[in-house]
């Protein structure tokens, strides 16, 4: 089995990621994401919004080899897979992957935002950078390289002092990038990841997916784990739910409104309107 966790950036996909691979069946790659390999193939494309046309044999092969590589050096049955770009792209992924489940994880967009914003103007992790490097295509290093190189650069004259890119790239990414703040950008990414996800996950068969708002999920962790594994066919003691979640805080709910002056929140409310409440309505029965 794999499972496939969607969420837009900054939206507690690392924390459900790592309390997943805490279990003695599941494992992930030894790095934060994996777009590069998920990019195979597509390496010029702009954005990261492919379509099933996208889906070839050549791709399917490619992540088959590349799922079964975590799932023999851990010897695990279970592959968590998660990078914030598939949010905006779930109909190619599951083209692609064979016996997926999702988790689609979605948060507060005012908190979201007020943290994307940071992850723009961050400082180089030069581990996780390398970490990440090591997963990319050999024959895609060079063009990769030099793109990196040029964001970094970039960065010192930007009047910010942010990135020129960073996480889920929508089409039509790089004119807003140009042209608007991070926090504006910020934005429009988390609107047009879940947005993206919400149509694909509503034309998917329901026993393939779960939803979990992230406030839920930090709030009563051992509730929502719970729930997530036994849809996953997993039923594991109280005990071993208990010791994955113990780092697993809710002290970042309401971060944003915090953070943001009353005018940022006002411009993140006129782009994202009532969204959140509406996936809220959607996904969450109970």
């Amino acid at each position: 089995m794999n499972t496939i966790i969607i969420g837009a950036a900054r939206s507690g996909t690392n924390m459900l990621r790592d309390t997943l691979v805490k279990f003695n069946d599941f494992a992930t790659w030894p790095c934060d994401e994996i777009n590069y390999i998920w990019r195979y193939g597509l390496r010029d494309q702009k954005d990261d919004v492919f379509l099933p046309s996208h889906a070839s044999k050549e791709k399917k092969e490619y992540i088959r080899k590349k799922f079964n590589w975590v799932r023999k050096k851990y010897n695990v049955r279970n592959v968590v897979e998660k990078t914030c770009a598939n949010s905006l792209r779930v109909d190619y992924v599951n083209e692609l992957v064979d016996d997926a489940k999702y988790v689609f994880i979605f948060r507060d967009p005012i908190d979201v935002v007020s943290s994307a914003e940071i992850r723009w103007k961050s400082k180089l992790d030069l581990k996780y950078t390398l970490d990440k490097a090591r997963f990319i295509p050999v024959g895609d290093l060079p063009y990769y390289a030099s793109n990196y190189l040029v964001n970094r650069m970039k960065k010192f004259f930007n009047r910010e002092k942010r990135l020129s890119y960073w996480g889920p790239k929508y089409q039509g990414f790089e004119k807003d990038a140009g042209a608007l703040s991070a926090l504006e950008i910020s934005a429009i990414q988390w609107l047009k990841s879940v947005e993206a996800s919400e149509k694909s996950f509503l034309n998917m068969d329901p026993s393939k997916y779960i939803a979990v708002n992230y406030n839920d999920f930090v709030k009563s962790p051992e509730t929502q784990l719970n729930k997530i594994l036994n849809f996953l066919g997993y039923d594991l003691n109280e005990q071993e739910i208990s010791d994955s979640v113990k780092k697993v805080s809710s002290k970042s709910i309401g971060k944003g409104y915090d953070s943001l002056t009353k005018e940022e929140i006002k411009k993140v409310n006129a782009i994202v309107g009532n969204k959140y409440e509406t996936l809220k309505n959607t996904f969450i029965n109970d």
